[in-house]
């Protein structure tokens, strides 16, 4: 029986096959990121202590999805930054006009607070997260307008048509 082999993070290789998955798509790559000290992003757009990144080619230039960073520079409100995110800061990627993706467990920052590293996939059926360890939870947001009827029933979506669908953080 084998015992903890030691093998490379399997975050990185995900993210960059997703991110590769929605550009062969055209689709546009999102990252959802929990922010502390070690995140270098205009901080003036974290919200709840995270950001959400467009990590689109057409977004950034110098793009670099590496193993343990993701660094590129973007612009914000005009002025170009440049991005650094540790890849254990990375709790989801996500096509932005789908909202399929995959979410990610956050990684301890130290040993006392550590969960073991499991990848928590998104159910494309319910748009839940799919994991039995209590981690946060991604769920995918209906944006479409609803008016109810008489009924209490909301309008069905409209083919084609609604505002973009989006994730919300479900504590």
């Amino acid at each position: 029986m084998l015992d903890k082999i030691a093998t490379t993070p399997t975050r990185p290789y995900l993210i960059r096959a997703l991110h590769e998955w929605c550009t062969d798509n055209g689709l546009t790559p999102y990252v959802a990121v929990m922010v502390d000290p070690s995140v270098q992003v205009p901080r003036e757009y974290v919200k709840d202590g995270e950001i959400v990144l467009n990590v689109s080619l057409d977004a950034t230039s110098s793009l670099a999805l590496g193993n343990e960073f993701i660094e590129f520079k973007a612009r914000f409100a005009g002025v170009s930054r440049d991005i650094s995110v540790p890849i254990n800061r990375v709790i989801a990627i996500y096509a932005r006009e789908n909202g399929q993706g995959m979410a990610f467990p956050l990684e301890a920052t130290n040993e006392a607070e550590a969960t073991p590293p499991e990848v928590v996939g998104l159910d494309q059926a319910t748009g839940h997260s799919r994991s039995d360890a209590k981690q946060p939870q991604l769920a995918r947001v209906d944006t479409h307008q609803k008016d109810d009827h008489a009924d209490g029933e909301p309008n069905p979506p409209r083919p084609g048509g609604g505002a973009r669908p989006a994730l919300k953080r479900v504590k």
